[in-house]
């Protein structure tokens, strides 16, 4: 009895060619996981915490103010809007300065520019967070504030004053975006967090005083003022007092101290080598 044995040949195997493998299709990061990252890295330092949570501190503490040293007859909402107010258009500008110079600051824009090489995207989506960041603190800072009005209201037994309309509260959201736009404007602009704060701070309080000064004691340039002072413009959201000269006036200084620089610092930041 015999034993035969088979054995088998393998067939010999065809080299694929490189052409005929199906393309990898690389989708690109959506905007919204962008917004999202952005929103959550305004959060994770812990300069960025104490700034978001001193929204809500500063709107509690304004209203309290209000309640405890304000006369009867000025627990209105338009009082405790006007009080939550004015601290939010200082700290506002603040974080949206911080959402653009954090990359710089910590050291993170490498990382960020070369996950994301669209630096366009990047700097749209921390915009986008920005301005998200912004409405809501306002929203927030009424729902406070109207718990104040109500709250004082019922301290001084008077009926609550709801002296504040739909288009008033409009101008003063405007008012406040513009604001953290100038912020913005600076972060790009400087790229640090040091220069970015102290430019705000000359262009909200120092150049007013300037400006003011030289039209108090300058009759040609009183007249001027309006269309070459910023904060002179968006001052008057405030005051619901807009008429077409002032909405032009707005348009004009905006135009001059915002937009022109903003577009200046983004090509410097489309441009410019990242460390």
């Amino acid at each position: 009895m015999s034993t035969t044995t088979l054995t088998t040949t393998p067939a010999p195997s065809t080299p694929v060619d490189a052409s005929t493998r199906p393309a990898r299709v690389v989708r690109p990061i959506p905007t919204t996981r962008l917004v999202g990252v952005e929103l959550r890295k305004m959060f994770d330092t812990r300069a960025g915490f104490w700034m978001m949570a001193s929204v809500g501190i500063v709107s509690v503490l304004a209203t309290a103010a209000v309640i405890i040293w304000a006369p009867d007859e000025a627990i209105t909402q338009n009082t405790f809007s006007t009080a939550i107010g004015m601290p939010l258009s200082v700290v506002l500008p603040i974080i949206a300065i911080m959402s653009i110079t954090g990359e710089y600051s910590q050291r993170t824009g490498l990382t960020t520019y070369t996950l994301v090489p669209w630096r366009g995207r990047v700097i749209a989506s921390k915009l986008v967070a920005t301005l998200l960041v912004g409405v809501v603190s306002m929203l927030l800072a009424l729902a406070v504030g109207a718990l104040g009005n109500l709250l004082g209201s019922a301290v001084t037994g008077l009926d609550a004053t709801w002296d504040i309309t739909l288009a008033q509260l409009g101008l003063i959201v405007l008012a406040n975006i513009l604001g953290m736009l100038m912020g913005f404007m600076l972060g790009v602009l400087f790229r640090s967090t040091p220069g970015a704060i102290v430019g705000y701070f000359v262009y909200s309080f120092v150049l007013p005083v300037a400006l003011g000064t030289l039209a108090a004691f300058q009759e040609w340039f009183r007249d001027l003022q309006p269309w070459v002072d910023v904060q002179f413009a968006i001052t008057r959201l405030f005051d619901n007092s807009m008429t077409a000269e002032y909405w032009q006036q707005l348009a004009v200084t905006t135009l001059v101290w915002l937009w022109i620089p903003l577009a200046v610092g983004l090509r410097a930041i489309l441009r410019a080598e990242v460390k």
